[in-house]
């Protein structure tokens, strides 16, 4: 005796099924939406110690490097928007020369502050930032008035 195939339950027979299918592709291009979204806006950034082993393998390449303003670096001249400033890793493993020109934020002056430039190492082992972002400062201190750099 050969058992025939049961039918599929009513609801399939019904239009259950595409309606299902339907489900099921939007539910997986929501995830493959949010999944591409989510890669696309995570950053990656060296830090400076990393930067300085890649050595003359990170010239000309676009590099974010991340960093703390070493105390006493900042140089700028008086009436001009060119600055120029060290930065050492949180476990000071080497220090980077930067250099940048615009108006820096607010927080770069303080200590607690973690700074990261976005830009290229020159040939001479300058890295030459062309934005400056400060990452909010775990740690809030006041500024002594002098210590602050025009």
């Amino acid at each position: 005796m050969v058992s025939s195939p049961t039918p599929p339950p009513g609801w399939l027979r019904q239009g259950g099924g595409k309606l299902l299918l339907v489900g099921a592709l939007l539910v997986l291009s929501f995830g493959y939406f949010g999944w591409t979204a989510f890669r696309s806006s995570t950053v990656y950034y060296y830090t400076v110690g990393e930067v300085l082993a890649m050595g003359s393998a990170a010239q000309g390449k676009d590099l974010r490097v991340s960093g703390k303003l070493v105390a006493g670096s900042f140089e700028r001249e008086p009436g001009n928007t060119r600055a120029r400033f060290l930065l050492t890793d949180p476990r000071g493993r080497g220090q980077l020369e930067a250099v940048y020109t615009g108006v820096l934020p607010e927080l770069f002056f303080n200590p607690y502050s973690e700074i990261v430039v976005e830009g290229r190492l020159d040939s001479k082992g300058v890295f030459v930032a062309e934005q400056v972002i400060v990452k909010c400062p775990s740690k809030y201190a006041s500024q002594p008035p002098g210590d602050r750099d025009p």
